[in-house]
């Protein structure tokens, strides 16, 4: 892989990672909160209907990870923007430890909370968001 394939993979993993957070931010409100609970409900597989976004905690939740995963994806869009070029393996290998980071926790929260089907999707968004960067460009 060249450099410039891997900084236009970064933007792939940035929109990947990015793209939950509105989705999650949509669940703030009872009249938007659809989206949330679908792709909740998806990723609880199978879709039955029993994922439900009632409770004010869970619209607090769900605010917190829309700010979190839209701020992460923003970060590795930057990084790939403004630092790639100066320091593109020690980018490379920061997006690629904080992804990996994320699989174990969320893989691990998601078998712990029964829903290990989360764990197929997991690999799936990890494969896409990780892409080339598994391996260091060539100069």
């Amino acid at each position: 892989m060249s450099r410039a394939f891997h900084k236009f993979w970064l933007k792939i993993t940035a929109i990947v990672i990015g793209s939950f957070g509105p989705v999650f931010f949509l669940g703030t409100m009872r009249q938007t909160q659809e989206p949330a609970r679908l792709t909740l409900d998806i990723l609880s597989w199978p879709v039955d209907g029993a994922t439900t976004w009632a409770s004010p905690d869970t619209h607090f939740l769900s605010a917190l990870t829309g700010g979190f995963l839209c701020g992460w994806g923003v970060t590795i869009w930057c990084l790939s923007q403004w630092v790639y070029d100066a320091a593109p393996e020690g980018v490379r290998r920061s997006v690629l430890w904080g992804t990996l980071a994320w699989f174990v926790l969320d893989s691990a929260g998601s078998i712990a909370s029964g829903n290990r089907s989360n764990v197929v999707f997991n690999v799936l968004v990890l494969l896409i968001a990780v892409g080339p960067l598994w391996r260091k460009a060539r100069a």
